[in-house]
């Protein structure tokens, strides 16, 4: 089980485990839940060089099409294959198995990203 209290948070509702200079990127357990059942990832191309706040995906489910942005800028370094050819995963497993991308970043990138409490907060608001 992952400690959620580890990990940073964005308001467009993504996650971030960041170790040294790479960060997991996912959707929150939220998100999936408001979007109902995940049908269809699209993720960006390995080396594809990310903008903070730039769109860089697509989650589309039974109810409606998520946008996924970048939470931070960087370079893809992986994709996760199993959500892209089983996007339940994205529901199942969002804090695991449903992770999307792998990401290089730069020393200070993750500044501004809300922890644990903030997240909670602004999902309860």
């Amino acid at each position: 089980m992952t400690d959620l209290t580890a990990l940073k948070y964005t308001d467009e509702h993504e996650w971030l485990a960041i170790d040294g200079t790479t960060a997991t990127v996912g959707i929150t357990d939220y998100a999936a839940d408001k979007l109902g059942d995940v049908v269809f990832v699209e993720l960006p191309a390995v080396g594809t060089e990310i903008t903070a706040g730039a769109v860089v995906g697509e989650v589309e489910s039974t109810k409606s099409v998520g946008e996924l942005y970048a939470p931070l800028a960087g370079t893809v370094t992986e994709i996760n294959d199993a959500v892209v050819d089983d996007p339940s995963l994205v529901n199942a497993e969002p804090f695991e198995g449903g992770w999307l991308i792998k990401v290089t970043i730069a020393d200070g990138a993750a500044e501004g990203l809300l922890d644990r409490d903030a997240y909670v907060a602004l999902t309860e608001g």
